[in-house]
């Protein structure tokens, strides 16, 4: 049975100012600790004329912010940067603006970016496996993110449904345009830019799947691969899915383990980043299972600070003690609640609480810490 939602749905105002209260920092705390400081443009009187133009455009909480970013944008005007830049920069924050606009009225919602190719036939196994993880994804609550073109984009956009995904597509000068699921709905943005596109795949997802493809399909789960390893991304569950009895992943993972890991490129740890499975049922349960207890973390300072549904009690703190000691940088793992410095996520308030002060550079260690606590 599905999950009732709880966002817009069709028909909703995707051109609606939306709250920050429910804003998804996906760097883990990272952008929410920039300091708002407008700078300058080396000219009092014209940072006062910048002061006083945003403050009569009324930007609310973020007036400093926009203040920064036009004398930015002045500052540039002075640097002499050539007009292809400037146009380049231009139409980056163009994009960004329009998808911040469209995904801002679902935020509180759990999303799932869908990759793979573009060429898969209907006919393909491939393509009713992306159709059918897609669908039970839905009626698991989860709103579908695809490319927004045919092949496995096209199974996975009617497996969530119209009213339930996105489609982010890219202007190419080849292959077709969006899928007749998502064409013309309110929820399809259109990039010129790859790189802007992958922001807001990463930015907007709270897992990702995978599915058999070509380039462009590893070139967007290396990406997100190597924001959750360096810690420039938070962890979310990553699923690399198989038609059942396809090789396509294992080939893959078989690659990466014989000629990553064994020059000692990446730790053994770093394969608990992804799961590759050819059962659909096992896909789903990576990604629920995930959510289970373990809502989200952000770093304070030093301390990373879980966010989870249920109470931490002395049982798990004895157990995780045991078993992540080394995932310590000093300290303890300690309960507690909602930190002074969360008070910018107030949504989150009421959710429980475990910080500790954990070595950098552990991603995976930290994804086994948090399927450990999902097993209370």
């Amino acid at each position: 049975m599905s999950k009732k939602k709880t966002g817009p749905r069709k028909g909703g105002d995707s051109t609606r100012k939306f709250s920050n209260r429910n804003t998804k920092d996906f760097t883990g705390g990272g952008i929410l600790a920039l300091p708002r400081r407008p700078g300058t443009t080396g000219d009092k009187e014209f940072d006062d004329k910048v002061r006083d133009l945003v403050k009569s455009w009324d930007c609310g909480d973020s007036n400093s912010l926009i203040e920064e970013m036009i004398i930015t944008s002045l500052v540039m005007g002075k640097d002499g940067i050539n007009d292809a830049d400037l146009k380049l920069y231009n139409r980056a924050l163009k994009e960004h603006r329009a998808s911040s606009r469209v995904f801002g009225p679902y935020s509180a919602e759990r999303k799932v970016s869908m990759f793979g190719s573009a060429r898969t036939r209907p006919d393909e196994v491939e393509y009713k496996t992306a159709q059918e993880f897609a669908r039970k994804m839905a009626d698991a609550g989860f709103m579908g993110i695809t490319g927004a073109g045919p092949g496995i984009m096209g199974a996975a956009q009617s497996g969530s449904g119209r009213d339930n995904s996105f489609g982010l597509g890219i202007n190419l000068p080849f292959e077709a345009g969006a899928n007749e699921t998502i064409e013309g709905d309110h929820k399809l943005i259109n990039f010129n830019y790859f790189f802007t596109r992958k922001l807001a795949f990463v930015k907007e997802s709270d897992a990702t799947a995978a599915f058999p493809g070509g380039f462009g399909t590893m070139d967007e789960i290396f990406e997100v691969l190597t924001l959750m390893q360096t810690g420039k991304a938070s962890i979310f569950p990553i699923t690399l899915i198989d038609a059942p009895g396809g090789t396509y992943w294992k080939t893959w993972v078989q690659f990466v383990r014989e000629h990553l890991f064994r020059l000692g490129l990446i730790s053994e740890d770093d394969f608990s980043l992804f799961l590759v499975t050819d059962d659909v049922d096992e896909a789903v349960e990576e990604i629920t299972g995930f959510y289970s207890n373990f809502h989200s973390y952000r770093y304070v300072g030093k301390e990373c600070v879980l966010r989870l549904q249920k109470p931490v009690d002395e049982r798990m703190l004895i157990i995780i003690d045991h078993e992540f000691r080394d995932l310590l940088e000093e300290g303890e793992f300690e309960a507690c609640s909602a930190l002074k410095e969360e008070k910018d996520e107030p949504a989150l308030k009421h959710l429980h609480r475990l910080k500790f002060h954990n070595k950098k550079g552990e991603s995976g260690r930290l994804r086994k810490l948090i399927d450990k606590i999902n097993e209370f």
